[in-house]
């Protein structure tokens, strides 16, 4: 079977994920605003005994680098392995969206223009004329809808048709005077029978006026660069004289420009416009200058209060039926040490994680259907000037607001800041925005200390403190670390769009799928681990002691007070009580006795793995009656409130995850900065959790 490679290439917004899912059925991420898209992807599909390789490039305007994302499109594009281009186009804005064409046509690679949102154009007037821009340009135009999926199988064929046919080069036409210099630098090339396996002589031609470093880069070793360096100093010199321009990239723009404008005279007709669309209608209300912020935080409010109250009811069946079914499965076992490990080890630690399954699924679907729906962007457009009284880039929103559901996307999003500065500042701080992971934990124990009425609001007040802690921080590092001038916040306004209840259902469906393997897998492993260092070694000397003493006693109430006293001397004598109390010190003046000490250092692996550290140790650690059952009630009555507030600024600050970890240190491309990050987030977590433990003690 043929296997064609295609490189989807288009500006931000244009609907290239979502026109690879419509061809090939797959599910790559989709998001209404620039940045979704921060490494390739791809997606494959079969067709007249091809397979087709869809490699999704992040989206970038022009292919002259500025962010790291615009830099990963233009690297494959020049250096990759791929068969043809397939320019996905937004039909509503093409004027601006040739622009890139243009610039992708100069490659001189095989290529097809996808003109999708054809639908959306046609109820906004707008009609395009795919074939006469076809014979116009010489590539085939395509016109298609990723959302009604209309003409995608005539996309698939032109891609097979022009996968199989001889390269022909696009028909870009310049004025005079630089077709003129550019003939010249062909013919000079041709005479001298030069022919690069990269790029076609005209397309040599092309960079080498346009100054591109990478074509400079790849004649410059050449013999012939000796008798061209002439030639082409010519052509520059009639170029700049006839244009009359001081800078290349003037003539570059006038150029194109001049190309989009004849182009779309001919095959662009708007038969209506409408002035005051449904987004500039509601824009009006949603990024108001004193309306749209309060609206902003309205909503984050109502998503978290949502989180907790609907996620409460299904919470407490999941914690019932673990509950049960530890009951049930104790109950069969005679065997001590295993009953031990499969009701206080596997079913107590996954368990405790799998409860917050709901919270988890309700937090991801308010974020995709922000995300999805246009309204991030916005959001972004809200708090830029915010967000530059602590010297953050308003583009930072999207990194940030990302964080709310991973740090290791989150990371990788920052690739969409241009300045090294700027990026790095805001890599510092996304680890003050709190997981998904971090979730259970502030449920855990929201639910321990508060009413279930006043519950949702805590959990709002957690995140908005995180997220004004890491502002304060910004600032902080922005005067210290990484000085230097902000730069302007450009972003595009994408239009509002209705969400695929399709795409909804994914993003909740394979984010609960992750968090459901994770449990059973590596928190079950965790939790297995815990068990074992938590039990072992066995000292029987004071079991025997206490055992004595326990028959001894006559009251029941004595008895199982003693009882507790007996498992946490022999917890302390275990492998995990050994390093619990070894670290203890460090933690006491938050507040944290050798268990939660222990919780915190399991937490570097996942922050998934605190629930289960805690449900573990205290599942062994008491005896529990039918009335203190649950881990929140447990908590509640073995942890001091001002204890359980520093643990939760504790957790909210340090650092996300040793995979989040790993992921930073490879975007930031340097081991000094991923050590002042564990350092950083480490010692201010620390004393912010000992400020809140010592102020509230105090009260």
């Amino acid at each position: 079977m043929k296997k064609i490679i295609v490189a989807l290439v288009g500006q931000p917004n244009v609907g290239k994920s979502y026109l690879a899912n419509a061809m090939s059925g797959s599910n790559l991420k989709i998001g209404n605003f620039a940045g979704v898209t921060v490494e390739k992807a791809t997606a494959k599909l079969s067709a007249n005994e091809s397979e087709i390789e869809l490699i999704d490039l992040p989206g970038l305007y022009s292919l002259e680098d500025f962010s790291a994302d615009e830099k990963v499109t233009k690297d494959f594009l020049l250096k990759g392995e791929y068969d043809l281009i397939v320019n996905v186009v937004d039909s509503t804005n093409l004027d601006r969206n040739l622009m890139l064409s243009i610039q992708l046509m100069e490659l001189g690679k095989k290529m097809v223009i996808a003109l999708n949102m054809d639908d959306e154009a046609i109820k906004e007037g707008i009609m395009i004329d795919a074939e006469a821009m076809s014979k116009i340009i010489g590539i085939p135009c395509v016109k298609v809808s990723s959302k009604t999926k209309s003409n995608v199988e005539t996309l698939v064929q032109s891609i097979l048709h022009v996968s199989e046919h001889p390269q022909q080069n696009a028909k870009i036409v310049y004025t005079d005077h630089v077709e003129e210099a550019l003939q010249k630098i062909v013919t000079f090339l041709d005479d001298k029978h030069f022919k690069s396996p990269r790029m076609d002589n005209r397309a040599i031609a092309i960079g080498l006026l346009w100054q591109k470093k990478e074509v400079y880069a790849l004649m410059h070793d050449e013999p012939l660069y000796v008798e061209l360096h002439p030639h082409l100093n010519q052509a520059l010199g009639s170029v700049y004289m006839y244009c009359e321009c001081d800078e290349i990239e003037e003539v570059i723009h006038t150029q194109h420009s001049a190309f989009v404008s004849g182009l779309c005279a001919e095959v662009l007709h708007v038969k209506h416009s409408k002035i005051h669309n449904l987004t500039q209608a509601i824009d009006k209300v949603l990024i108001h200058k004193l309306l749209g912020l309060p609206l902003f935080i309205f909503l984050m409010w109502g998503l978290f209060q949502l989180t907790f109250s609907l996620g409460e009811v299904p919470m407490g069946w999941i914690e019932e039926g673990f509950g049960w079914l530890g009951e049930t499965i104790g109950a069969t076992i005679e065997n001590e040490g295993m009953k031990s490990l499969l009701v206080d080890g596997i079913i107590a630690g996954v368990g405790g994680v799998l409860m917050f399954l709901p919270n988890i699924m309700i937090l991801f679907l308010g974020i995709a259907l922000l995300e999805t729906t246009g309204y991030m962007a916005r959001a972004a457009f809200l708090l830029d000037g915010f967000f530059h009284k602590f010297g953050l880039h308003g583009k930072s929103f999207i990194p940030l607001v990302s964080g709310f559901g991973c740090s290791v996307p989150a990371y990788m999003a920052a690739r969409t800041l241009k300045n090294k500065k700027d990026r790095l500042l805001t890599m510092f701080i996304i680890g003050f925005m709190s997981c998904g992971a971090r979730l259970p934990v502030y449920v855990l124990f929201a639910g321990a200390f508060f009413e279930e009425d006043m519950a949702g609001n805590v959990l709002f007040g957690i995140y908005i403190s995180g997220a004004l802690l890491g502002l304060m921080a910004a600032k902080v590092l922005r005067v210290t670390a990484f000085k230097g001038e902000d730069e302007p916040f450009v972003m595009e306004m994408p239009k509002y769009r209705l969400p695929s209840l399709k795409l909804l259902w994914y993003v909740v469906y394979s984010k609960s799928a992750m968090y459901i393997k994770k449990a059973g897998t590596f928190i079950l492993l965790a939790s297995m681990l815990i068990w074992f260092i938590s039990t072992y070694p066995k000292n029987s000397i004071i079991e025997e002691q206490y055992t004595t003493q326990i028959e001894l006693l006559q009251s029941d109430d004595d008895k199982s007070v003693l009882e507790n006293e007996k498992n946490e001397k022999l917890m302390e004598r275990t492998y995990l009580g050994m390093l619990g109390k070894t670290i203890e010190p460090i933690f006491a003046p938050l507040g944290f006795d050798w268990k939660m000490s222990v919780a915190t250092l399991s937490g570097l692996a996942a922050k998934e793995v605190i629930v289960s550290t805690l449900g573990v140790l205290y599942s062994l650690g008491d005896e529990v009656d039918e009335e203190n059952s649950s881990l929140r009630e447990i908590i509640a009555s073995k942890i001091g409130f001002p204890s359980a507030m520093a643990f939760i600024v504790f957790v909210m600050i340090y650092l996300p995850c040793l995979a989040a970890t790993v992921v930073f240190a490879r975007e930031a491309q340097s081991l000094k900065y991923t050590a002042y990050l564990v350092i950083f987030t480490f010692v201010t977590a620390w004393v912010l959790a000992f400020v809140t433990y010592t102020v509230l003690t105090l009260l």
